[in-house]
Order: C-alpha cells, then structure tokens, then sequence
C-alpha cells in the first residue's frame, strides 16, 4: 500500500468539511430567500428551522465528547473508525439535503436536525483524524487546507444560489442541486478516507500543563464566538435584500464571506507554530465583531462587502486555532475536548436565531429587530477578546 501523502489527506478533510459544513449546514442561508419568495416559509419559521440544525449540531458534538466516556464504561463496544464515521456522514449529509427538495414541510425541523447532527459528527472526526495524520507525517502546517472546506462550500452553493435566483429557479432544485454537488465533493474525498487515527506525539510549538479552569474558560470563549457569528450566517442575505432593495450585488455577500473563510483558513499555513494561538484568537473575535457591526453602522454596498470578509476570513481561522490549543493542553485524547468546545459553540449557535425571532417581534421594524440583534453579537464577540486575554495573563505558555 502507498504511504499516505500529507496534501491528499488535507484536501480530503478539506472537501469533506465542504459537504458536511458547506452545503449539509450553510446550503440553507443562500436558498432562504428563494424559500421566502416560494412562501414556503417565512422569517420566524426560518429562525426555528435555523435552530433545529443549531440544536442537532450541539446534540452530535455533545455525543462526540461523551464517546470516550461511554466506550470507557463498556468495553465490549467496538472502537469507532474515524474514517468510517466520516464516510457514513457524509452519504446522510447528501440524503437530507435531497430531501429538503420534498415539499413536507412538517418534516422539515427534522431533516435540519438531523444535518446538524451529521455536521458535527463529521466535523469532529474529520478534524480529528487529519489533525493526527498529518502531524504524524511531519506535515501540521497542512492543517489550514482541512479548513478551507467550510468556505469553498459556502462559496460555490452562494454562487449556485445566485445563478439559480437569476434564472427563476425554485428552492426545492436547489435543494436537489446542492445535493448533487454534495455527491460529487464525497466522491472526490471517498479514496482517502481510511486509516484509523495514529498515536502522535505532542504537536509542534509551546505547550503546558492544562487545569480545569484553563479548559472551562477556553470553552466559553469559544462558544461566544457560536453566538458572535450565527445571526449574520444565517440571514446575511436577508438583512441585505432589507438595507439594498432591489440592488444586482444582493446574492454575491454570501459567497464573498465564504471567499473569506477559505482565504483565511489558507492564510493560517503561513503562521508560525511558535506563535500563541490566543493571541491569534483574540485578533481574529476583533476582526469579526467590526464585520457584524459594518451591517448595523454601514449599511451599504461597500458595507455589507466589507463586513462580509472582515466575518469569514477568521471563521474557520478561529476553528483551527481553538483545535490546536486542544491539541497542545490534550495532546492524547483530543477528540473528546474537540467534541467538548464544539457542543460549547453549539449552545451560541442555537441562541442566535430565536433571539432575532424574539427581536423581530417587539420591534418597530425587521431592520430594527437585526440592528439589535447584530450589535448584541458584536458584543459578545468582544466578551470573548477579554476572554482570551484573561486566559494569556493568568496561564502563560512556558
């Protein structure tokens, strides 16, 4: 058999991530407004779809983190193969996207559930297997590629998206279209999804003794930044139709976020390992609250363009960095803590949308109701920046 090459499993975790976070998670954001003008749903049914994925995605990070734990207590229980996890993922991701396609609509919040579910489970072994592998084969600066995948995928469905508003498409062919695409991103990651994952060393760069109270606080900053995040991902197209009616840029933002998001993760190889990664998280939260806010104080053109990358150049950024400081306080066994502060994100995610249902209710008007929303966001965002801080003063590396 060939020994495994770094760059194949890079790209393999990459378009996995793209399936199971591009289109399995964030396929629903560019076909929102084609459902809207359909009349299949309306605003407040959205936030509760929203939150139905947001909920199923912190149930299968949650269930993620308790494996270990479970295993551990029965022991007959057959070891999970991360791969095999991967691969039985990404075929359901491709199924409940198809069957959004289904005009029922009763079953809805469960196939978003359910994605939400398949998402982090894909997510946690996804990057849990190739953050191994390529740190046993030399290669952890490879592991911004892995994250690349989220942003090609919110690139290419927003393109889609726009494409298929323009031509009168319904939102039920893009559903089947988006699954169509996921088909063919999964067959493109299939061959190089084997393998189980190896046992590796400490990663590269500066480490310490990691208490109880570092992990609690490294949790909650990175679940603020769930909550930071999620109510521009979810209705970006939305409050611009809102702020720029009837402008011919309206349908590009989303896809200009996902540019960002696979731009900064590539960005990330070029950092060095030596560098602390909270430093790094604390720049890339600033970042992203000024994005949120140019929707709120620059509601223009220029605005919503520039807010648009300023969110998703460290969005998966901020992933990759939080996963390497799992790595670094829980070199062995990282997974479970890699499930940990992905249900902890989860928890921000699914408070977003129902607090902007909330706000859209008691306010004068939805733009209102999203300015709120969005400043409420920022806020929290920057909660997380003197988190993170916080965490450099009292737990210096050594």
């Amino acid at each position: 058999m060939h020994s495994p090459k770094p760059l194949a499993i890079a790209l393999a975790g990459m378009l996995s991530l793209a399936v199971a976070m591009g289109i399995g998670r964030f396929a629903f954001t560019p076909l929102l407004p084609m459902m809207l003008h359909d009349g299949v749903i309306n605003l407040p049914t959205a936030s509760w779809l929203a939150t139905a994925n947001y909920l199923g995605y912190w149930l299968g990070a949650m269930a993620c983190a308790l494996q270990p734990w479970v295993w551990s207590r029965w022991p007959g229980l057959r070891p999970v193969v991360h791969t095999s996890a991967v691969r039985m993922g990404l075929v359901a991701t491709v199924l409940l996207t198809c069957g959004m396609a289904w005009h029922w609509p009763v079953v809805w919040p469960l196939w978003r559930f359910l994605a939400g579910v398949i998402s982090a489970v894909v997510f946690v072994y996804t990057s849990g297997w190739c953050l191994a592998r390529l740190a046993a084969l030399g290669a952890p600066r490879l592991s911004g590629i892995i994250f690349v995948g989220p942003g090609l995928g919110i690139t290419v469905s927003g393109l889609a998206a726009t494409a298929m508003v323009a031509s009168g498409v319904t939102a039920a062919t893009g559903w089947l279209a988006f699954g169509a695409l996921a088909v063919v991103l999964t067959a493109l990651a299939w061959p190089q999804l084997h393998g189980k994952v190896p046992a590796t060393p400490p990663p590269a760069g500066p480490s310490g003794a990691a208490s109880h109270g570092e992990v609690a606080v490294l949790a909650l900053a990175y679940g603020l930044a769930g909550f930071g995040y999620i109510i521009t991902a979810t209705f970006l197209p939305v409050i611009a139709r809102q702020a720029l009616p009837g402008s011919v840029w309206l349908d590009l933002f989303w896809p200009l976020l996902g540019l960002g998001v696979a731009a900064g993760a590539l960005l990330t190889i070029r950092l060095p390992v030596h560098w602390d990664r909270r430093h790094l998280l604390m720049g890339c939260y600033a970042m992203q609250a000024c994005g949120v806010l140019m929707g709120v104080y620059l509601p223009s053109l220029l605005g919503f363009a520039l807010g648009s990358l300023l969110i998703g150049l460290p969005f998966t950024a901020i992933t990759l960095f939080a996963m390497q400081e799992v790595r670094r306080l829980r070199p062995h066994g990282a997974s479970a803590l890699i499930g940990l502060l992905t249900a902890v994100y989860g928890v921000g995610q699914i408070a977003g949308p129902p607090l902007v249902a909330w706000l859209l209710h008691h306010s004068a008007s939805p733009a209102q109701g999203f300015a709120v929303s969005l400043q409420i966001a920022a806020g929290t965002l920057l909660i997380g920046v003197a988190l993170y801080g916080w965490l450099v003063r009292r737990y210096p590396l050594h």
